[in-house]
């Protein structure tokens, strides 16, 4: 099959190569998927410049994101038939709960080869069938950014009609973000360095943009809006630069409700915000991702297509 290789992580884009190699023949409980479409995380481009600080396997093949039809499963499978539309499980072992010491051992892309090759061999439990009203490109999309969100918003914040939320920028997990606070009546800040993407933010529902370059003090801006009450919600994707202004954007400390979506921010602690989460979890489209305790995206989200209408701050 045809494959795409990095030699070892750090190693540069131009050290991506295409490669020959066998066809992968499934396992105990592992399906074969004809691979149809990818999406880019900002986690990928991390693993090839270097900067991603989870282990990765020489020779890997790249990705964590894509979506295929599965052609082959092997003995014990039952989840998934031949002839399903199926993504993959950003850990293939991990399918919910806390996460074990090495879950990072079963990470497409970095420590398991990815999805960037004709065909790849995944977990029973890491093939995640895709609702009949997406594309496999629209699938494709959301094992990384889409399950990132919606796991912010809906299990670790639960998140209802009439709340509101403070996304910051307009990369994949934040524009998910938005798409899923427009559908369910929630009203969104969005904040960006561009004027553009602010108003293309406002089409796609954000109810005000910050443009934080013009605007610093956007935490002060947020808790203008909201008559001085805060945001019911943050999706934290910054780090340091952005999570004091985050705690901010919610003065009120029995409210406070911070998704800290920084690479391997492992403690976290503010006065401000006593409910701060930091998840150690690999990058995303949106510069961090937040924590993934489900192994399955949304059944019904709303396009996935308007994250190329927004491109990363």
């Amino acid at each position: 099959m045809r494959a795409y290789q990095l030699p070892k992580g750090g190693a540069g884009i131009e050290a991506l190569v295409q490669v020959e190699r066998p066809d992968p023949k499934p396992g105990h409980r592992q399906v074969l998927v004809k691979v149809k479409a990818c999406s880019l995380n900002f986690r990928d481009l991390g693993i090839v410049r270097g900067s991603y600080r989870m282990p990765v396997r020489d020779n890997v093949i790249p990705l964590s994101d894509g979506a295929g039809e599965v052609i082959e499963i092997g003995p014990g499978v039952t989840r998934v038939k031949v002839g399903d539309r199926v993504a993959g499980n950003f850990f293939q072992r991990w399918q919910g709960g806390e996460p074990v010491a090495d879950v990072h051992t079963s990470a497409l892309g970095g420590s398991i080869d990815g999805m960037l090759a004709d065909y790849a061999l995944l977990e029973e439990a890491g093939a995640v069938k895709i609702p009949p009203h997406l594309s496999l490109e629209e699938g494709a999309t959301l094992p990384c950014a889409g399950v990132t969100a919606w796991h912010a918003m809906m299990e670790h914040a639960k998140l209802k009609a009439g709340d509101t939320i403070l996304l910051q920028g307009t990369g994949g997990v934040s524009i998910f973000g938005l798409q899923f606070a427009h559908a369910m009546g929630i009203r969104a800040i969005v904040t960006s360095s561009s004027d553009e993407k602010l108003k293309r933010a406002k089409a796609l529902g954000a109810a005000l943009g910050i443009n934080y370059k013009t605007t610093p003090d956007w935490d002060k801006a947020a808790l203008e809006f909201t008559g001085g009450a805060g945001v019911d919600h943050v999706v934290e994707v910054g780090g340091a630069a952005t999570l004091t202004k985050a705690t901010v954007a919610d003065p009120l400390a029995t409210n406070s409700s911070v998704t800290a979506a920084t690479t391997h921010l492992t403690s976290v602690q503010s006065q401000a915000s006593p409910s701060v989460t930091a998840p150690t979890v690999p990058s995303s489209t949106a510069r961090r991702s937040a924590g993934r305790r489900a192994s399955s995206p949304p059944a019904a989200s709303p396009s996935p297509a308007a994250r190329a209408r927004c491109s990363a701050t």
